[in-house]
C-alpha cells in the first residue's frame, strides 16, 4: 500500500466514480484501476460494490475511506512543513506535556510563543513524565514538561532545568465538613477517602504520595484510581472522595472542589523541562526562554 493507491482511492469516492477521478488526476482510468485493485489486495477485500450502478462502497470503505483521507492530510501537512523548514521559512517543535500542565502553564506558553513566533509549527503530545524520555530520544519531540515528587533518576542524555517548586494542595468537595476549614491536615485523609492518579504502571507519583503518608502512619482507604488529573478532579467533585494536587493548578478550576494547604506535609513536586543534552535548536532556546517568563510571571508566589 501506497500514497499514490491511497490518494487515487479517495480521489475515485470524492468524484463519484474512476472516470472523473481520472480527469481530475489526469490520469487514464486504467491506471486508476490498477492501483485500485493493488490497493484492494494489500487490504485483503473490495472497497466497492461493482455489482452496483454506480459502486457503491463496501464497509471496508466506509472504515478506510476516512482514516486515509486524515493520512493524506498529515503527508500534505508533513511535506509542506519540510520545504518550510528546508527553506529556513518555518519550523517544526514537538513539545511533550503532562495533563496538569493544561491547568496552568502551557496555555499562556502557548500562546506568547507563537505570538513571537507564528512560522513556528507547534506539535503538542500529552505523555505522562515517564514516557516523556523516550519521546525525546525518539525525536517525536524537542522538550517535555514534565512533573516529579521529590528525587527523581536522571539520565546522562538528558538535560533537567527546574521550572517551579510546586507544593501540594489538597483538593476537596465543596460540600465536605472539611472544605470549611482554613487548611488541611493530612490525618483528616482519615475521614476522607482518598483518589489516586495517574493509574498507569509506570508511574510512581501516586504511590509516592500514599508511601508518604504511610510515613506519617495513615493509611486511608483508596476509593478510586483515576487515569488522569482530570477524572480525579471530577471524582472529588462529584464527593466521592479528595485527593492531593500541585498548587499551580488550582487558580480557576472546577467550581465543585475546594483546595486548602496542606499543613504537615513533607514532600512536593517538581515541573520540570526535560531536554536533549547538548541540543542546539535555536527554536528549542526560544521556547525555554518563553517557559521560564511565563513560569516567573505566573508562579512567583509559590
Amino acid at each position: 500500500m501506497n500514497l499514490r493507491q491511497i490518494r487515487y482511492f479517495c480521489e475515485v469516492v470524492d468524484a463519484g466514480g474512476g472516470s472523473a477521478a481520472a480527469k481530475r488526476l489526469f490520469v487514464a482510468p486504467t491506471a486508476i484501476s490498477t492501483q485500485i485493485a493493488l490497493l484492494e489486495q494489500n487490504l485483503g477485500g473490495e472497497l466497492f460494490d461493482r455489482s452496483t450502478r454506480p459502486m457503491q462502497l463496501t464497509s471496508l470503505a466506509k472504515f478506510f475511506y476516512p482514516r486515509a483521507k486524515e493520512l493524506l492530510a498529515q503527508s500534505s501537512r508533513l511535506e509542506e512543513e519540510s520545504r518550510q523548514v528546508a527553506s529556513g521559512s518555518g519550523g517544526w517543535l514537538g513539545v511533550g506535556f503532562i495533563r496538569s500542565a493544561l491547568f496552568s502553564l502551557l496555555p499562556g506558553v502557548i500562546k506568547r510563543y507563537r505570538i513571537q513566533h507564528p512560522e513556528v509549527h507547534l506539535d503538542l503530545v500529552e505523555a505522562l513524565s515517564e514516557y516523556q524520555e523516550e519521546g525525546l530520544r525518539q525525536h517525536r519531540i524537542d522538550i517535555g514538561i514534565s512533573r516529579f515528587i521529590g528525587q527523581f533518576e536522571r539520565h546522562a542524555d538528558m538535560q533537567y532545568d527546574i521550572i517551579i517548586n510546586d507544593p501540594f494542595m489538597a483538593a476537596l468537595p465543596i460540600d465536605h465538613p472539611l472544605a470549611q476549614h482554613e487548611s488541611f491536615s493530612l490525618e483528616d485523609f482519615t475521614q476522607l477517602p482518598f483518589i489516586l492518579y495517574p493509574k498507569d504502571p509506570r508511574s510512581p507519583f501516586g504511590h509516592k504520595i500514599l508511601s508518604h503518608l504511610e510515613e506519617k502512619d495513615i493509611r486511608p482507604l483508596v476509593s478510586h484510581e483515576a487515569i488522569e488529573i482530570h477524572t480525579a478532579l471530577a471524582l472529588v467533585g462529584a464527593g466521592l472522595g479528595g485527593t492531593l494536587v500541585s498548587a499551580s493548578i488550582t487558580p480557576n478550576n472546577r467550581r465543585d472542589v475546594v483546595f486548602l494547604p496542606v499543613e504537615n506535609i513533607e514532600i512536593s513536586t517538581t515541573l520540570v523541562a526535560v531536554t536533549r543534552k547538548g541540543d542546539t535548536n535555536p527554536l528549542l532556546e526560544k521556547f525555554i526562554s518563553v517557559l521560564s517568563y511565563e513560569a516567573k510571571e505566573a508562579f512567583s508566589n509559590l
